[in-house]
């Protein structure tokens, strides 16, 4: 039922005038991409929701989950000081939406930030598990998924968004491709406690090969892309 009112939410957010008003025309030409009213759908996001970004380069779902969840609703922008330092201007513009009309926005470090200890009922992130395994040794990104559990309500969904590598690649393209297998993340996020809640095929496009680096032009935006929701029992 949840999901269903999420789904009907997700159509208003796309007819509603004030999506039009507050996201940049640049968010508007990436929705063809991106689907953000199938994201926001399967994410189960609505009217209240607190809701977690996790690395969000420069807001676009920051923007769009701003929107859905409304003035009773809470979006929490996660940039950790790489993250900061790697995005520089973005991370400003992000930090900076609580004054252009995105005011249930705000911007913390960290998701061990005291503030999101079981509160959330969605932490989101997009095309950056992968690069967990560039920064972090296993452990840490054992750490990682540990903590993203302590932020959820019980029933609260942990959704990750990335581009698929290989199936049986494991994390050796996470690197060299920016690309990991599907598989390998489910295996990492279940160890943490969560059960598997669903995916989406919203972003997968059955023409990519797997073999090219996602910032090759002919791959890049086309990207086949899993979507995984898992949830907190």
């Amino acid at each position: 039922m949840k999901h269903l009112i999420a789904a009907l939410a997700a159509v208003v957010f796309i007819a509603a005038p004030a999506s039009a008003q507050t996201r940049p025309p640049e968010d508007v030409a990436r929705d063809a991409a991106r689907k953000p009213a199938d994201m926001v759908a399967f994410a189960g996001i609505e009217a209240g929701s607190k809701v977690a970004d996790m690395i969000p380069g420069g807001g676009y779902f920051t923007r769009v989950f701003s929107i859905a969840a409304g003035p009773a609703g809470k979006v929490t922008a996660i940039i950790p000081p790489a993250a900061e330092a790697a995005y520089g201007d973005a991370s400003k513009a992000v930090r900076a939406l609580p004054t252009l009309g995105f005011t249930n926005v705000n911007v913390v470090s960290s998701p061990g930030d005291p503030s999101l200890a079981g509160s959330l009922d969605v932490f989101w992130t997009a095309q950056n598990y992968h690069d967990l395994h560039n920064s972090l040794p296993p452990e840490g990104v054992i750490g990682f998924n540990k903590a993203v559990f302590a932020t959820l309500k019980p029933g609260g969904v942990y959704v990750i968004v990335d581009h698929a590598a290989a199936d049986g690649s494991g994390l050796a393209a996470t690197k060299t491709l920016h690309r990991i297998d599907p598989a390998a993340v489910k295996a990492e996020v279940l160890a943490a406690g969560f059960v598997f809640d669903g995916e989406s095929a919203a972003l997968h496009n059955a023409a990519d090969p797997h073999t090219a680096n996602v910032f090759d032009p002919a791959i890049r935006g086309k990207t086949d892309q899993f979507v995984y929701r898992f949830k907190k029992p």
